[in-house]
């Protein structure tokens, strides 16, 4: 009661009710004109009174229906039909009222309906007119040809009709829409916002050529279909560098932040999108029911991977959220974000160290997490082989650490994030991950209450330590970008869609009874790193060999030429759910596992370098270490 007083009590929100009101006493009164003339009130006085009471049951039903809460400057087609329902309530309810009164005598039978239709005009209009006013739809049709950057649009869809509008409502953006070009051969000649469809895709060539003739070449090209597949965005990069025109894109118009300044930027294209794929369809509902109304648990929260996770898990509603790590800024920075987004959610941040089984525990017990997803890893493949030891103390004894105190407080899933290098490894950190992997198989198969699921998947474009923003660094420093050999190649995934097919494996995996299986998410075809590096040079408006160079640096300690996401035993097999295959790999019996891990943890607290590799390799006989090194006896050299 009190949340409804303060909101019906705001001055703009009476100010729309008494208009409201008022506006169903002159519908009613305005029937009456229409049907029997002007001198009606001098043979129905008491149509005035009749008003009352429609307007009385008017002011009942916007209460019921909240109409006068909606605001004007955004009135939708949403609005609109709730204008026709209430308005349809308004007449329904106020026959029988009237009935009880006087049997409806001397209400001529078609005033319901004119007055209905009146109302319907008297409560419509004022909305549009100041939602015209707002997009600035009057000055927009005065507007002239020629203001602004000429930019042609690329998808002819609700999308284009979105930026359309936009670019009027804030004529400052500097945009002049010259055209656009579609996919679609029934939208070829069509007109959108005033805006014509000139073309297919296909022929933007021609399109452009066109315009120019025209004296309107576009200087911009704007990506405004979502979902486009990397290859076609290549094969438009290439149109717009023959053209001399500048390929750009506008965010999804799911991403509310697109439309919400009052500047609308596209942005420039950016490596992640010339190796996008198209949006999978995910089936949220089950990870809005794995997540909502769940108290929900985050290792690594601060890195790539777990700042990714807590933004779209917190989208699901959780009932509170634990964020954990050990470095005290990302923390910081990522529960300052959470809170930002999300002010209403329970946010809890935990500094400590997964390598630590006190602090874990004592985590556990505090905040008696339902799922918990662990991200906190050491992923950096040159590092962790120079550094072996805590590599493995993080990723193969933390990993224990945290599956032990899902185990002990009854937590209904913990999710592990595994990685691609996991599968044949070549070094420390892909061995590491797989006795991650194997402890979690081990546990899962124990069927002890929690269930243990485990992602794989490949590189995460922009991720911390990763190639992009090595690349990116470089060309801001003038070159040259390092490549470790002209051969390599790998698999990557935008950190969006890895987190969403990470949630969409888990919810998977809650229903279904594969223990000690592996979810691998599809990572398409690998991209070779020269591929990858000659790519940014052109997206960087450079040129291979003019100012900029690219140098072969040779394989760093660890280095594999390719990786893979199956072993050779493990052949993928397809589930329900697209972008996502399971392994079955090698498992290891419960007793061996833990009993080779607290060894593992005794000779990584003893600092034992030599005792650690030979227990890894023990438990990972697929190891073989590769890469260049300094001496170091567990490696080899490959040329």
């Amino acid at each position: 009661m009190n949340r409804f007083l303060r909101t019906f009590l705001q001055p703009r929100n009476l100010l729309v009710y008494g208009h409201d009101i008022v506006m169903a006493y002159a519908a009613f009164v305005g029937a009456f004109f229409l049907r029997l003339g002007p001198g009606f009130l001098d043979e129905r006085p008491e149509v005035l009174y009749m008003a009352v009471v429609f307007a009385a049951v008017a002011a009942a039903a916007y209460l019921a229906t909240g109409l006068y809460r909606h605001v004007w400057e955004y009135v939708s087609a949403k609005d609109a039909i709730n204008i026709l329902r209430t308005a349809t309530i308004i007449v329904l309810f106020f026959m029988p009222a009237w009935f009880l009164v006087t049997r409806l005598e001397n209400l001529p039978r078609s005033i319901p309906f004119i007055s209905w239709l009146l109302l319907v005009m008297l409560l419509a209009g004022p909305r549009l007119v100041v939602r015209m006013a707002r997009d600035r739809q009057v000055r927009g049709l005065l507007r002239t040809e020629g203001r602004g950057i000429p930019i042609l649009l690329i998808g002819a869809g609700p999308e284009a009709e979105l930026f359309i509008r936009a670019t009027t409502r804030h004529p400052g953006a500097g945009y002049d829409v010259v055209g656009m070009v579609t996919g679609r051969d029934d939208r070829l000649g069509q007109v959108i916002q005033g805006v014509e469809v000139l073309g297919r895709e296909g022929d933007l060539v021609q399109v452009i050529a066109d315009l120019e003739r025209r004296g309107r070449k576009p200087e911009k090209l704007v990506l405004v279909r979502p979902g486009l597949d990397g290859g076609v965005v290549q094969r438009l990069f290439a149109v717009a560098e023959k053209t001399g025109c500048q390929l750009m894109r506008v965010p999804p118009p799911t991403d509310m932040r697109a439309y919400g300044d009052e500047d609308v930027k596209p942005r420039p294209i950016v490596i992640a999108d010339l190796l996008g794929r198209p949006q999978l369809q995910l089936d949220r509902a089950a990870m809005a029911e794995m997540i909502r109304g769940r108290r929900i648990l985050i290792t690594g929260a601060g890195g790539s991977i777990g700042s990714e996770l807590v933004r779209q898990v917190s989208d699901f509603e959780p009932a509170h959220l634990t964020l954990f790590d050990h470095s005290e800024f990302n923390l910081y920075a990522v529960d300052m974000e959470a809170r930002r987004r999300c002010p209403s959610l329970a946010i809890t941040p935990r500094l400590g160290d997964v390598r630590d089984e006190s602090r874990v525990r004592d985590v556990f017990a505090l905040d008696r997490p339902d799922v918990v997803f662990h991200a906190a890893a050491l992923k950096h493949v040159p590092m962790v082989e120079l550094n072996p030891v805590e590599g493995v103390l993080t990723n193969a004894v933390g990993t224990r650490n945290v599956a032990d105190a899902c185990a002990a407080n009854g937590v209904r899933a913990m999710v592990l994030i595994s990685t691609d290098k996991a599968v044949n490894p070549a070094n420390v950190m892909g061995a590491s991950k797989r006795v991650a992997e194997i402890y979690c198989q081990a546990e899962d198969l124990r069927r002890a209450g929690t269930r243990f699921i485990t992602v794989r998947f490949g590189n995460v474009l922009g991720s911390a330590g990763s190639v992009v923003p090595l690349f990116q660094k470089q060309l801001e420093d003038g070159g040259p970008l390092t490549v470790t050999h002209p051969e390599v190649e790998r698999y990557f995934m935008t950190v969006r869609e890895a987190v969403e097919l990470v949630l969409e494996a888990a919810a998977l995996g809650q229903g279904r009874s594969d223990e000690g299986a592996i979810y691998v998410l599809d990572m398409g075809a690998p991209v070779k790193i020269m591929d990858l590096a000659k790519q940014m040079i052109r997206l960087a408006g450079k040129t291979l060999g003019e100012g900029i160079d690219i140098e072969i640096t040779g394989l760093r300690p660890g280095d594999k030429l390719s990786e893979e996401l199956f072993q050779d035993q493990e052949p993928p097999m397809a589930t329900d759910m697209a972008g996502i295959l399971l392994a079955r790999p090698r498992t290891v019996d419960y007793g061996i596992i833990t009993a080779k891990l607290t060894a593992l943890d005794r000779a990584c607290r003893c600092g034992d370098e030599a005792a650690v590799l030979a227990l890894v390799a023990d438990l990972v006989p697929e190891l073989r270490p590769s890469g260049p090194s300094a001496g170091r006896s567990h490696l080899k050299v490959v040329k």
